[in-house]
């Protein structure tokens, strides 16, 4: 049983104004202290970059006296995890949520997300770290009917812990509270981005791009996050930050480097 106040620190991609994360920073406040550090604007697809050629600002837009300490920062969601680790936050903090994007980051999607790339970069500094999706782009999601979901998981978390090196990226199916069968932990499908770039041109003659494309499931599984979706159920999915192919290591052991 949880028998302190946690502190949490909430982020995102979508900007520190986004409904998304205005509703996590709601449900937060009803488990912990809160401490928000989130980008200044979109940051969609960012992946884990970090700022290295140029600065990083930090505005503190809570007043004195607020009980949820708010931050907007000028970088990128991994940005904001190391600012607020390194330079706001006096003690680590017991738990890190990421979003809840405007839009899936099920299957490949969490290669890209910067949301998760926010989580994961959270359980690289040892802290135990959630990202949260909904399956809506609309920027007038209604995050309603997951609300007691996301707070049952980071409830959970919280009780139980995770494994060291290991995040859960969360996504929800666009329903109604009553519609959602239950949650489901499922592995990451095997689903791809066939991508096509509309090609025009600027009045001056200029090509320039805008990339497009179809996301398409490859993996006929039920036990993968595409499927959880699509069958109405939340889906969790444990990643992890450790990329080696442990699986590969004896296949390239028995080639003849050395000879």
């Amino acid at each position: 049983m949880i028998k302190t106040r946690p502190l949490i620190l909430v982020t995102n991609d979508d900007g520190v104004s986004a409904p998304g994360i205005q509703s996590l920073i709601a449900i937060m406040a009803e488990i912990g202290d809160v401490v928000v550090v989130a980008p200044d604007k979109p940051q969609s697809a960012m992946g884990h970059a970090i700022t290295i050629n140029s600065t990083l600002y930090l505005n503190k837009i809570s007043k004195e006296g607020d009980s949820i300490i708010t931050y907007s920062c000028s970088g990128t969601p991994v940005d904001c995890v190391k600012l607020a680790v390194n330079e706001i936050l006096k003690q680590k903090p017991d738990l890190c949520v990421s979003g809840i994007n405007h839009g899936s980051n099920s299957s490949i999607n969490v290669i890209y997300s910067g949301t998760m790339s926010a989580a994961v970069e959270a359980g690289i500094e040892g802290i135990p770290a959630i990202g949260f999706s909904l399956s809506d782009y609309d920027w007038n999601a209604d995050f309603e009917p997951i609300q007691s979901y996301v707070k049952k998981i980071c409830l959970e978390v919280l009780e139980n812990g995770l494994t060291e090196g290991v995040i859960l990226n969360v996504n929800f199916p666009k329903l109604k509270k009553e519609s959602i069968k239950g949650i489901k932990i499922c592995r990451q499908a095997k689903a791809l981005w066939v991508e096509k770039f509309d090609k025009r041109k600027t009045p001056q003659g200029k090509d320039y791009y805008w990339l497009a494309g179809e996301f398409v499931n490859l993996d006929k599984g039920e036990d993968t996050d595409e499927w959880a979706l699509d069958n109405g159920y939340v889906s969790i999915v444990p990643v992890q930050f450790d990329l080696t192919a442990y699986h590969s290591m004896q296949q390239l052991n028995n080639w003849k480097w050395n000879e």
